[in-house]
């Protein structure tokens, strides 16, 4: 999860611009000593390397990403997994990735991962031998989440916060307008605009334009090549919608549209065509 950040807001006269940003640093200098793969002294990182049997008592923000996480793991049946890490570095998105491919067998690596491995309860997690979680599907959306819920203890009560391509709105813009946001769509694809209003409400958009092929499926290990050109949720929470872009990137056009409406999700799909979820169009009427 990068610190590259944008935020929009007016707020009261008490609160600078330098209270704002030391607000958000605050917040993501938080995030990242929790959940950063990057930081061999984070929460993660130091789960990750931890022997088998080992328990760790987990602070909020770390507890709150892995309960959506293990959320929308089952909800999705496995198409969203946080336990992928040491794949991860095999496909070469992760810290570890030189050493990982030179000593990992990725049958291996598979075999060791897997969200229903991890024993998880009252805040604590055991280490069950050789798993490497990977919050790369969810950190980003629950960092926006929640540099929005710190700046609205602050006293700030309309603002646009953006982290690297994930969105929430709260209150309004200055002249009363709701905070309009077009949904990312894919270069060259000529589809039209869909344009919604981030009131209360965050967007999350998984694609492959920018890093290629980039996304695993935890059910084979391999990176997911079905079509799909870019999957935008529209959700309460940034966090869960950061999830569940993912898990429908990894089930396809078909089946992604299918869990959508199950869930009642406000999605828009972009492989050879366009499609909507029912949610998405009823919030456009």
């Amino acid at each position: 999860m990068g610190t590259l950040w944008s935020v929009r807001y007016f707020a009261p006269a008490s609160l600078s611009k330098a209270d704002v940003g030391a607000i958000i640093d605050a917040t993501l200098d938080r995030i990242i000593i929790e959940m950063s793969q990057w930081h061999a002294d984070s929460v993660i990182s130091g789960f990750n390397r931890a022997a088998q049997g080992s328990e760790v008592r987990l602070p909020s923000d770390f507890r709150t990403v892995l309960e959506t996480a293990l959320d929308v793991a089952q909800r999705s049946d496995g198409a969203f997994d946080p336990t992928l890490g040491r794949l991860v570095d095999l496909a070469g998105f992760g810290p570890a990735s030189a050493a990982t491919n030179a000593t990992t067998d990725p049958s291996d690596a598979l075999r060791t991962a897997g969200w229903r491995r991890l024993p998880y309860a009252g805040g604590r997690i055991v280490q069950p031998g050789g798993l490497a979680l990977d919050f790369s599907g969810v950190a980003k959306g629950h960092a926006v989440d929640a540099v929005a819920d710190d700046l609205a203890a602050a006293g700030v009560g309309h603002m646009l916060v953006e982290i690297g391509g994930e969105l929430v709105g709260r209150g309004v813009r200055p002249d009363g307008q709701p905070w309009w946001v077009d949904l990312e769509a894919p270069p060259g694809k000529p589809i039209a605009p869909v344009r919604i209003a981030l009131h209360g409400i965050a967007v999350a958009t998984s694609g492959h334009y920018r890093r290629g092929l980039h996304t695993l499926d935890p059910r084979t290990g391999a990176s997911v090549a079905n079509g799909l050109r870019s999957v935008s949720v529209i959700h309460d929470k940034a966090a869960y919608a950061d999830a569940w872009a993912t898990a429908l990137m990894v089930l396809g056009a078909d089946a992604g549209m299918r869990l959508a409406e199950r869930e009642g999700l406000a999605v828009r799909i972009v492989a050879d065509d366009e499609a909507l979820s029912p949610a998405l169009c009823e919030m456009l009427e």
